[in-house]
């Protein structure tokens, strides 16, 4: 079966800028958009003016129209939609199965919205075990209520105009993640940055004088590891422009503030399939995604 770049839609602003991401992203790709709605059946008290098949069928009216608005934006570009009932933590990881990548919306520093509210996005994330990108309305860098065209979606689509930001660990590095980051970048002919954040010496912890010289020693090492790590792809990608940064300090801060300008930035996640909760998305990614203003790739592996 031809894999697909996959999308929740739930008619949020931010869910409408996920999928016109998806729908350029599929592009690039050469690949189709399936646009995937799921309607989660609640109890009638709770919905008190609205019965079961209104509700079932307004929810089915948003991807349909959501693929018929991206058909006529890009008359190339095969767009198909489905809707499913049930659970949006489970129904969606299994939707992603099929996929290259999944695509949601996000709202930031004010928490996620639609089908990343609540636990419900951590399950998302943390059981998708292909990428899955959240993607922010454009211009929304505050948080708030983000602002959209009077047809409801976003007026603009964020460009390829920066580079890619990929954050790595480069003393367990993954070969999945790093791809995934060259790919994008090559793909997109845009640059890669590549961010690698360690931990400052035990002096700095007990507020002990500062040694100099063993921050150099130190930092040249971190530094060595990561062009190590990076020979390889920079000669499998020879086209990209990498820059890399050993810096000592948090990794979550650190590419926060690489992503300001970036196109893109990239993160792993380490899949648990023994963990008894549905996962977790580590303490790193879950920052950058409620920090990040740009769109987000989490990236899993072992």
């Amino acid at each position: 079966m031809t894999r697909t770049v996959t999308v929740g839609v739930d008619g949020s602003p931010e869910s409408l800028a996920a999928a016109a991401w998806a729908a350029q992203e599929a592009l690039s790709r050469g690949l189709p958009l399936r646009l995937v709605g799921v309607w989660e059946p609640v109890p009638l008290l709770q919905v008190p003016f609205m019965g079961a098949e209104t509700r079932r069928t307004e929810s089915e009216r948003l991807p349909r129209e959501a693929a018929d608005e991206l058909r006529a934006r890009h008359p190339g570009l095969e767009v198909v939609w489905e809707q499913l009932t049930g659970r949006p933590g489970e129904l969606l990881p299994e939707a992603a199965e099929e996929a290259e990548l999944l695509v949601l919306g996000s709202r930031g520093l004010s928490g996620a919205v639609g089908f990343l509210l609540g636990s419900v996005g951590q399950q998302v994330v943390a059981r998708t075990e292909r990428p899955v990108v959240l993607v922010r309305v454009p211009g929304d860098g505050s948080g708030s209520e983000a602002e959209s065209g009077a047809d409801g979606w976003p007026g603009a689509v964020v460009g390829w105009d920066g580079p890619v930001v990929l954050g790595l660990d480069a003393n367990a590095p993954d070969d999945a993640l790093i791809a995934f980051a060259f790919d994008t970048a090559a793909r997109h002919r845009t640059a890669l940055r590549v961010v690698h954040g360690w931990s400052l010496p035990p002096y700095f912890a007990y507020g002990l004088p500062p040694d100099p010289e063993l921050d150099r020693q130190l930092g040249e090492a971190e530094a060595e590891v990561v062009r190590e790590v990076l020979a390889p792809w920079r000669r499998k990608y020879p086209t990209v422009a990498v820059t890399a940064d050993a810096v000592p300090g948090k990794a979550a801060e650190l590419l926060v503030t690489a992503a300001r300008e970036a196109a893109l930035l990239v993160v792993g996640r380490r899949i648990r399939r023994a963990t008894p909760f549905g996962g977790r998305i580590g303490s790193v990614t879950h920052a950058v995604l409620h920090h990040a203003t740009v769109p987000v790739a989490v990236v899993p592996h072992p």
